[in-house]
């Protein structure tokens, strides 16, 4: 009986451990991230678990910096949205000098400075966050583990329209390799 009640704990320990290991993990993040989207909740929740690591590695830091900017879209409050924004740029300014050729941060901090309206100053980045992520693409600086990261990366950028004919062209070549 010992031994059954042991075994249990150790399994359910186990569990536990690797439950808590995978909150961090990039891939279970990108799931939240994505339901954070149409949540100021879930925005707001991932933002506080990731805000309390205590060590933060650059991704997280970027996550982060997403999380500043998707909260600054649930916002209602313009001045609040531009408090949000502004951490975001800082946020992603750190994760960037942190680790500059992180394909995943520069695309994050890419398509939120795409998507923010021109006239608000906050585009001062993505011609060289393109240019790193285009970059980085040719040196296959990723690991097979996250192609579907690289697709959606890709697939992003084509659909900007903000790269030249020529990154365009390496692109599609790029995103017919990967299928």
């Amino acid at each position: 009986m010992k031994a059954l009640f042991l075994s249990c704990f150790i399994f359910i320990s186990i569990g536990f451990i690797q439950a808590k290991a995978n909150e961090h993990d990039p891939e279970t993040i990108r799931k939240h991230l994505i339901t954070a989207l149409k949540s100021s909740k879930t925005t707001d929740s991932l933002y506080d678990k990731l805000d309390a690591v205590k060590h933060k590695n650059a991704l997280i830091t970027g996550y982060l910096g997403t999380l500043q900017a998707l909260k600054a879209v649930h916002a209602w409050n313009p001045i609040t949205k531009l408090k949000y924004l502004n951490a975001a740029e800082k946020t992603y300014a750190e994760a960037v000098a942190a680790d500059p050729h992180n394909i995943e941060i520069r695309f994050m901090r890419f398509s939120v400075e795409h998507n923010v309206p021109g006239f608000l100053g906050f585009r001062k980045n993505i011609d060289d966050d393109r240019k790193t992520i285009i970059e980085q693409l040719k040196k296959k600086n990723y690991s097979d583990d996250d192609k579907d990261l690289i697709k959606t990366t890709v697939k992003f950028l084509i659909d900007s329209k903000r790269c030249t004919a020529a990154e365009n062209e390496y692109l599609n070549k790029q995103l017919a390799a990967l299928k």
